[in-house]
């Protein structure tokens, strides 16, 4: 029996470790551009039972603690804030750039982009190009421009030095049906996984959203919400301490009935 305690509250402390390690996380990564915060559920172990249910009589059962059961991205929007930057580029709504290394796609809230070294696309921190759709394209440089403009449906139109008007193409958004099931592979990117669902780049697709240049899309961590979060993991931390703490000193009076 004590010794069911013990593992009971080794099993808390566990998962308030775990709790205090997503608090962590979202914390540390209030200001990064796009981050998405993290969000632990809890659910009971398994119980063990001392008596089985009968006629007019309920079983008799004792809980053996709790496990995390998943660690959920709570995807709220995050406050998109000006930038004046021409390349900086936010969502405003449910969809995500897609993002290429010429092998691999990734999908990014992260907005901050930049001309590459050739002058033909728009690239981010980690260098990888900022993929787009080029159906209507007739010019494919930045070089030559005057200064360019990306509109809420994401088409980049310049102005050529020259005074001519031209068309980069537009900047393509990608949804899934289940967004919380994104992988996160670090550097602000998503990999598509099995649980992400089916995924779509239709413009009119609903809750895509709208394009937003000269600005970015700030992290959605509340330090409010996060700081009451982990005065209670830490609360709860203590309490499953105390646990383990009791049953050791339950234990070690028994040792020494005996003297």
């Amino acid at each position: 029996m004590l010794l069911r305690s013990l593992g009971t509250g080794v099993s808390g402390l566990k998962n308030f470790q775990t709790y205090l390690d997503v608090i962590g996380n979202n914390i540390s990564n209030v200001s990064t551009t796009g981050f998405k915060k993290g969000r632990v559920n809890f659910e009971d172990i398994f119980s063990s039972d001392l008596q089985g249910s009968t006629t007019n009589k309920n079983a008799i059962q004792i809980g053996l603690g709790s496990q995390a059961s998943s660690i959920d991205n709570i995807l709220t929007d995050g406050v998109v804030n000006p930038t004046g930057n021409p390349y900086d580029l936010a969502i405003n709504g449910e969809g995500y750039f897609a993002v290429s290394d010429g092998t691999n796609t990734y999908y990014t809230r992260a907005g901050d982009f930049k001309l590459n070294s050739a002058g033909t696309g728009l690239v981010n921190s980690q260098g990888l190009t900022l993929v787009l759709d080029t159906t209507n394209r007739d010019h494919n440089t930045f070089q030559d421009l005057a200064s360019f403009t990306v509109d809420s449906n994401g088409v980049i139109n310049g102005v050529t030095t020259a005074g001519a008007n031209v068309n980069l193409g537009t900047v393509q958004l990608t949804t899934f049906s289940n967004p919380a099931g994104l992988e996160k592979v670090g550097n602000s990117l998503y990999q598509a996984t099995q649980g992400s669902g089916t995924m779509s780049n239709n413009p009119a697709a609903n809750g895509q959203g709208k394009v937003v240049q000269n600005s970015l899309e700030g992290s959605n961590v509340d330090l409010t919400d996060e700081m009451t979060a982990l005065i209670e993991a830490q609360r709860a931390y203590q309490a499953n301490a105390r646990t383990v703490t009791t049953a050791d000193q339950i234990l070690q009076e028994l040792v020494q009935l005996k003297r």
